[in-house]
């Protein structure tokens, strides 16, 4: 197929389609419900917590033979990012013969719709989950539905009815045999573009007359070079925050810089003693990868967010946000990550710990970017120990979050690490708490003087989620309880 300029190609259902012209921050909500007319897809909060909208956002596997599927808020995401990717809505899952999906089958005989408003976002999730254990095997369990639904609110039915069609539904592939040569036609370049006279030539997905445009880089050096031409450009991963920019402050970049075609920031590295995880790893994978080593940090990020979202949004992108209730943040402080930024071909390395300056304000320089997450993995005698708390379980802000790391040696805590978010404008380690226990044991250590070490550190400042009282309360008690437990485990050196 010919070339066409300014135009998001994508596979949907064994055809390609071109959307030419379309505005850079249209979402591939809109365009689904209003220029392919599939209604099927909902629009009910725009902000990516109800699941009304979820499709399934499909990459050729690594063997060249199969697809991967992503769920996806589509109200979030902007339709350039599907340039060179495959599209599944609710009215791909039925058969062409009109059979329906044995997830749909199974909602329609457990009488898991009633509005119906919210169920085609909650069969693309299921039809994800579906398709995954498909694929290995298996059947999905209880708890692995339950995740999966956390991005899905139904006010009527009470989930009983739809977690009883998901555990009916058998295990079953999305249908797409059609779709891979298709993907393949149409895949983004994996190398950098090189012009006659040996410049790096980034072409556009699409470019306004005003010369505004949405680029989807293939290489670390490419995004480097187009940020020294526009260093006011705005990244774009998981679309989790940009997404709600356009959305809700209807913002509209002049100059969006896509990383999801950047193999190099996709990448996990690993040695003997640590990860380097690459600034476009979503939260997903970031999750699995420390499971083992730290499971209360992947308990955390289990908490961030819907799997829609934990599957877009990156550990880069949270970091670079700055919000001052990100959750990620205080984990990566009490492990004493690090951060290799980067700007034009020259890269340094800043602790998580130095990166804040301010409120949403960082180190970063003018051009510059996070290429990649040092984290070091864990070694024999330390401890790690984190929980989010917030009021509801599953997808909601913290009130505050607390990490901490530690080691015990005869006795006595050593290397102590401690770090919040909520409790200042940006997250932040608090050093006078680290001071009040390191070189003590746990019987010398009061609730007094860690309420104490608290008000040092802080200043004492109410919120929308909590009251400060009720916040420093909290941050006293989780390291008590840290403490107490490291004891009672027996945790040494």
């Amino acid at each position: 197929m010919t070339q066409v300029t300014n135009t998001v190609r994508f596979v949907l259902d064994g055809q390609i389609k071109e959307a030419v012209g379309v505005r850079r921050t249209t979402t591939v909500l809109d365009y689904v419900r209003e220029s392919l007319h599939r209604t099927g897809t909902k629009e009910g909060c725009a902000e990516g917590d109800c699941g009304a909208c979820v499709v399934l956002v499909g990459e050729l596997a690594a063997d060249g033979k199969t697809v991967n599927y992503i769920p996806t808020n589509s109200c979030m995401q902007l339709l350039p990012s599907l340039d060179g990717k495959s599209l599944k809505t609710v009215e791909s899952l039925q058969s062409a013969d009109g059979t329906l999906h044995p997830v749909q089958e199974a909602m329609v005989t457990c009488h898991g719709s009633q509005c119906g408003f919210c169920t085609p976002g909650i069969v693309m999730s299921l039809a994800g989950l579906s398709d995954t254990h498909a694929k290995c095997g298996t059947c999905p369990s209880r708890t692995q539905i339950n995740d999966v639904l956390q991005g899905n609110l139904c006010r009527c039915t009470g989930y009983k009815p739809i977690v009883d069609a998901a555990l009916q539904a058998s295990p079953t592939l999305i249908q797409d045999a059609a779709d891979v040569a298709l993907l393949k036609q149409i895949q983004r370049p994996t190398e950098a573009t090189i012009g006659l006279d040996g410049q790096t030539v980034i072409q556009p997905v699409l470019r306004t007359k005003k010369g505004n445009e949405f680029v989807a880089p293939a290489t670390i050096a490419e995004v480097a070079e187009y940020l020294l031409a526009h260093p006011k450009a705005s990244l774009l991963a998981g679309s989790t925050e940009i997404g709600l920019h356009v959305n809700k402050q209807f913002s509209r970049p002049d100059h969006i810089v896509y990383l999801g075609n950047v193999a190099e920031l996709k990448a996990i590295k690993e040695t003997a003693t640590h990860w380097t995880i690459g600034a476009a790893v979503s939260l997903t994978a970031v999750e699995s990868l420390v499971a083992s080593a730290y499971p209360d940090f992947a308990e955390v990020l289990r908490r961030f967010g819907s799997p829609p979202i934990r599957s877009t949004a990156t550990l880069a992108g949270n970091i670079a946000n700055g919000s001052p209730i990100g959750d990620s943040m205080p984990c990566l402080m009490a492990l004493d990550a690090e951060l290799i930024l980067r700007k034009g071909d020259k890269t340094r390395k800043v602790s998580i710990n130095n990166f804040y300056t301010g409120m949403k304000a960082n180190a970063l320089q003018s051009g510059e970017f996070i290429e990649a997450v040092v984290l070091r993995k864990a070694t024999a005698g330390m401890a790690f120990r984190a929980h989010k708390v917030s009021k509801r379980f599953d997808q909601d802000i913290s009130a505050t979050c607390c990490a901490m790391s530690f080691e015990v040696a005869g006795g006595t805590f050593k290397n102590v690490r401690v770090a919040y978010n909520g409790l200042s404008p940006y997250p932040m380690r608090a050093a006078k708490i680290e001071a009040a226990i390191e070189g003590k044991s746990a019987d010398q250590i009061t609730a007094d003087s860690i309420d104490d070490a608290i008000a040092a550190s802080f200043t004492a400042r109410d919120g929308l989620r909590a009251t400060w009282a009720y916040r420093s309360l909290v941050a006293r008690n989780l390291v008590m309880q840290f403490l107490e437990e490291s004891t009672s485990e027996g945790v040494t050196a």
